[in-house]
């Protein structure tokens, strides 16, 4: 489930990234050091999510994983 977690939070990181989450306007906005800096947000923020219950798709992704394995899930 752990793995289907981090598959979940890699999801989200990269939708609030595509959604504008995190960019700067104005005079201290740009540059490397932001860009690095709003990834390791955005990544918290997602694994934050995931923690408080995400939004299905973890549970989605263990399901097919264990389908694949052959493993029950119960």
């Amino acid at each position: 489930m752990s793995r289907a977690q981090e598959l979940e939070a890699a999801f989200l990181a990269e939708m609030l990234a595509h959604s504008g989450l995190g960019e700067m306007q104005g005079a201290f906005g740009g540059g490397q050091g932001e860009a690095q800096f709003t990834s390791f947000l955005r990544q918290e923020q997602a694994r934050l999510i995931v923690n408080k219950g995400g939004i299905g798709l973890a549970e989605l992704i263990f399901k097919a994983m264990a389908e694949v394995e052959n493993v029950s899930v119960s």
